[in-house]
């Protein structure tokens, strides 16, 4: 199964996109993650995006497709792709069938998970970790038993990501929906789009996605 999974930063997105790859061997296909480690190991289309890069250029769309492309080549046919962060626009999106036929591959379902952007700035904004664990704790939903120290190992220092604000997030949210707005309506004609309640809890939104799966 081929699907792309939708989600702003803090929807659990890269959570739920780990239990899949764990429940159904599926692979996670960043194309972030993929062009770090096609310029970090040199390979073709690496080399190619290194020096565009260099040059203070964006990425082509053209690069982008040979990463998915030779990524789905080193696939067996039993192996599931989840995209993240492709495609982005109606060029990506025919580039992505494209590349999904000449694998003998099609796209079976984007999956979107929905958020309440309020309830996202409260879910993130309040987060913080023990900074010698990383046990997660949140102001409002999870503070540590004794205040002041970690639950899990007694350090009683404690660190936040410097971006959980509310700027950033809102800033983040009107990124997201600017990219995807683009690439839902062909998608939605093919009617294989879901979309999941992303501020249920974590056993919620992996049941709810197993069910749009099938």
């Amino acid at each position: 199964m081929n699907i792309i999974l939708l989600g702003p930063p803090g929807a659990g997105k890269g959570t739920q996109a780990q239990r899949l790859v764990d429940g159904r061997a599926m692979r996670q296909l960043s194309t972030g993650d993929m062009l770090r480690a096609a310029v970090k190991a040199g390979t073709p289309v690496g080399l190619k995006a290194k020096a565009v890069m260099e040059r203070g250029e964006l990425v082509s769309d053209e690069i982008v497709s040979e990463l998915i492309d030779a990524e789905l080549a080193t696939m067996g046919p039993a192996v599931g792709a989840i995209f993240d962060g492709y495609p982005r626009t109606g060029e990506q999106v025919s580039a992505l069938d494209e590349i999904l036929a000449r694998h003998g591959r099609r796209l079976d379902r984007v999956i979107e998970l929905e958020v309440d952007e309020d309830a996202l700035v409260d879910r993130i904004t309040g987060r913080f970790t023990c900074a010698n664990c990383g046990e997660g704790y949140h102001d409002r939903y999870k503070l540590p038993r004794q205040p002041g120290t970690c639950d899990k190992c007694g350090s009683t220092e404690f660190k936040r990501r410097p971006d959980d604000n509310e700027q950033t997030v809102r800033t983040r949210m009107a990124e997201y929906r600017a990219k995807t707005q683009p690439i839902l309506p062909d998608y939605e004609r093919r009617g294989i789009v879901a979309r999941v309640d992303g501020m249920a809890d974590m056993d919620s939104v992996s049941s709810a996605i197993e069910q749009a799966l099938g």
